[in-house]
């Protein structure tokens, strides 16, 4: 019996799939995730705070794609930073496109 039941979790089980080199699912650890804030096509920022965000333990970080300055500025920053990137495209399909041929998961 359990000290602490309310504790104990239960995680269904899953395919495992990468996300760049961190493993997601599966029996693979649990990953941390975060999202930047900064305006994205502010490159350097953006670039500032996702190296923020790993040093503080991110293992993916989010970043916003509303437009297509936005983007395009994907490009660079996936060159620049260790982590995975994931792009944010707030459910408009050519801001995905766009993400996916600038090099962001």
């Amino acid at each position: 019996m359990e000290i602490r039941p309310h504790r104990i979790i239960k995680r269904k089980k899953t395919k495992k799939i990468m996300v760049g080199k961190v493993p997601v699912g599966g029996d693979a650890m649990i990953s941390v995730q975060s999202m930047t804030n900064t305006i994205t096509s502010d490159i350097s920022a953006t670039i500032k705070q996702i190296n923020d965000l790993e040093n503080a333990g991110a293992d993916i970080v989010r970043v916003s794609c509303p437009d297509e300055e936005s983007t395009k500025a994907l490009k660079e920053i996936v060159k620049e930073v260790s982590v995975p990137i994931i792009a944010d495209i707030h459910f408009h399909y050519k801001r995905a496109v766009e993400a996916a041929k600038m090099g962001a998961s």
